[in-house]
């Protein structure tokens, strides 16, 4: 069934490639660590991952994310034999599969699981994480943006937590605040290999008071009616939240947030995500990669914007990236 239904999309589109992911955000790095560790088992993975690829006409395989402080140099060996098995197009009539990794934007989690200059030489390209820079998991928790463009309000290890990066005179300048995409970039990765994920959910939070940028919050926000997790909202969702609420642009991160009652959300709208199609344009990147196209407007029912408006909202504004 699964190869039938990849064979229909790519008679509908040539050109398409799927890949497979593995190991997604809820999965973690544990269940990775005895495979890793033995050579043995990574090749015993990495035949069976060829197989089923190939058996299932899919293009290529985005690892794992986010690799525990240990298993860094073990994933790099992985990554490594996983890109010279994929080499067996040189055996075979079909193309070499293509290998990817979605990867974090916060800087702690960057050291800590990434030797990127090793990386990067095998990964065809990486999918920046470039979303839950805030959310109900910190503390103590205020009220913060899920994808904030560039920075605002955040200090110390919080400066990071922002998607921009600029280039002057030749060299990625990764201070003041300006980071995610420049710390990739400054640490080796090929600009053209960087594709900066936009989120298609927001964050959500409860409010003591406050409701500006930075105000103290008790809590997550609640549960949306369709995917229940609170302190998360899907873009549908949020459409409906935002029916007579006070929206509020911050012209720094250029994203909204709004306000009902004591429920604080971030999000991205359409002009958000044009703003940031427009910003990776600019810096030549590889491209956009969104997450996730099921949390997009894809009935067309909730946002009155046509079906998939922030998908289409990519997609227009992509255009022709020069290559």
């Amino acid at each position: 069934m699964l190869s039938q239904t990849i064979s229909r999309l790519k008679t509908k589109n040539p050109k398409l490639k799927i890949l497979l992911s593995v190991g997604r955000y809820l999965f973690g790095s544990k269940g990775f660590h005895r495979m890793v560790d033995s050579s043995t088992l990574r090749l015993e993975f990495i035949n069976s991952v060829i197989l089923f690829l190939r058996n299932h006409n899919f293009d290529g395989l985005d690892s794992w994310i986010y690799p525990d402080l240990k298993d860094n140099t073990c994933f790099t060996v992985l990554i490594h034999e996983l890109a010279e098995a994929f080499q067996d197009f040189v055996k075979s009539t079909k193309e070499r599969l293509l290998l990817t990794a979605g990867v974090s934007a916060g800087r702690h989690m960057i050291d800590n699981s990434y030797q990127i200059k090793e990386l990067v030489k095998e990964l065809d390209f990486i999918n920046l994480l470039s979303f839950d820079f805030h959310g109900s998991w910190e503390k103590p928790l205020i009220t913060g943006h899920n994808s904030p463009l560039r920075k605002q309000l955040d200090r110390g290890t919080s400066s990071y937590y922002n998607v921009e990066s600029y280039k002057e005179e030749g060299w990625w300048d990764t201070g003041c605040g300006k980071y995610a995409v420049g710390y990739w970039i400054n640490k080796g990765t090929p600009v053209e290999k960087v594709v900066m994920g936009i989120p298609m959910y927001g964050r959500s939070s409860t409010l003591a008071s406050a409701e500006n940028l930075g105000a103290p919050a008790p809590g997550p926000g609640a549960a949306g009616p369709i995917t229940k997790f609170s302190g998360f909202l899907a873009y549908y969702e949020i459409c409906h939240f935002l029916k007579g609420v006070k929206i509020t642009r911050l012209q720094d991160h250029q994203v909204p947030y709004a306000v009902k009652g004591n429920q604080w959300v971030s999000y991205e709208d359409v002009e958000s995500v044009e703003t940031k199609v427009q910003f990776l344009k600019n810096l030549n990147l590889g491209g956009a990669m969104i997450w996730s196209i099921d949390m997009d407007d894809f009935t067309s029912k909730s946002c009155s914007q046509g079906s998939y408006p922030l998908f289409q909202a990519v997609k227009r504004s992509l255009g022709s990236l020069g290559r």
